[in-house]
């Protein structure tokens, strides 16, 4: 297939489109030890101890949706990539862009969920910046957030510490944020109770490592691409295979039901209250009760483990009794998801 001279909707999918992107543009310029490690944060070393830093942009349409809006999505987003090296977050900047006629009503209604989510995180906003195009020069508002926070001493979280016999734990139910937003774009009504699962996972996190030291090896928030994508990222990372079986995967029955009627699959929808934690498989069983004991991991579930190879394999069991390879998302199903 020829190369693509522009950029298209696919760059921003989070799938084999953005991977091709970042390797050929933003490595083969930028490239060092700490951005090559392409994790959800990056590692800094300092005099005063490890630092993880984190950004993220946030163009979501609509921007208010069944169970939350952009500004509560982009705060809890920027936690969770941070929880997902293992940090404690600290603080957060909020940087808007803000199309000329967008209400001041709609603005304050993002930053007051803003704000609610920062008090329920106890993460502050400590800095910004506001712009301000033309009409007709962006669609409403656009969040752009970063976070600074820190990691213990010894800890080591990371993609590329999966290894064979390890557990994959996800921490609840798949799809539900990449259903709603598909069904509120196209005005789709369906019967059941779909809202997204935005929701900040560092207090979750946070208990896991403390209830189980050096059992937890890799956590990735399965976003744009979803579970099947974030899966693939870890095989190639780690150089393993992962092995799933679908009997195991945790679907609402509303999503599920979409999800046939639409013609998706829940493995390729986001998700922006969901962590994937990879695990030693002496603990997997204690830490899963754990994450069922909290509010934020009530419907996790064990899906599957990692095995010896082939290297950067992941094999969905079906239900049927069969089994598929699952690669990474190829092509934009859903553009402006988060």
């Amino acid at each position: 297939m020829k190369p693509a001279e522009t950029i298209l909707l696919d760059h921003g999918s989070g799938g084999r489109a953005s991977q091709e992107l970042i390797k050929n543009i933003f490595l083969a310029q930028l490239d060092n030890p700490v951005l090559a490690c392409l994790e959800d944060s990056a590692l800094v070393e300092t005099g005063a101890g490890r630092l993880a830093f984190t950004t993220d942009s946030y163009v979501v349409d609509p921007i208010f949706f069944p169970g939350g809006d952009i500004g509560e999505l982009a705060i809890n987003g920027t936690i969770n990539d941070l929880a997902m090296r293992g940090a404690k977050p600290l603080c957060l900047s909020l940087g808007l862009i803000l199309e000329e006629g967008f209400p001041l009503a709609d603005l304050q209604r993002v930053i007051a969920s803003v704000r609610t989510a920062c008090n329920r995180a106890d993460v502050p906003v400590v800095t910004g910046d506001t712009k301000v195009v033309p009409r007709g020069k962006g669609d409403k508002i656009f969040i752009n957030t970063s976070g600074i926070g820190l990691v213990d001493p010894g800890l080591d979280i990371s993609s590329r510490n999966a290894g064979p016999g390890d557990m994959i734990i996800l921490s609840g139910s798949m799809g539900d944020h990449g259903i709603t937003i598909l069904t509120q774009r196209a005005g789709i009504s369906l019967q059941g109770n779909l809202r997204s699962d935005t929701l900040a996972l560092h207090r979750l996190v946070q208990k896991m490592l403390a209830a189980a030291p050096g059992a937890v090896h890799t956590l990735r928030d399965p976003t744009r691409g979803g579970v099947a994508t974030s899966l693939n990222e870890i095989a190639a990372a780690a150089q393993v295979a992962v092995e799933l079986d679908e009997n195991q995967l945790p679907i609402k029955p509303e999503v599920g039901a979409a999800c046939e009627i639409l013609g998706m699959d829940p493995l390729y929808l986001a998700n922006e209250g969901k962590c994937l934690a990879l695990v030693a498989a002496e603990h997997a069983d204690r830490l899963l009760a754990l994450m069922r004991s909290l509010p934020e991991g009530a419907d996790a579930a064990i899906i599957g483990r990692v095995t010896k190879g082939p290297a950067g394999r992941v094999r969905l069991n079906t239900a049927a009794g069969g089994s598929r390879i699952v690669q990474s998302l190829t092509g934009e199903p859903l553009p402006r998801i988060c």
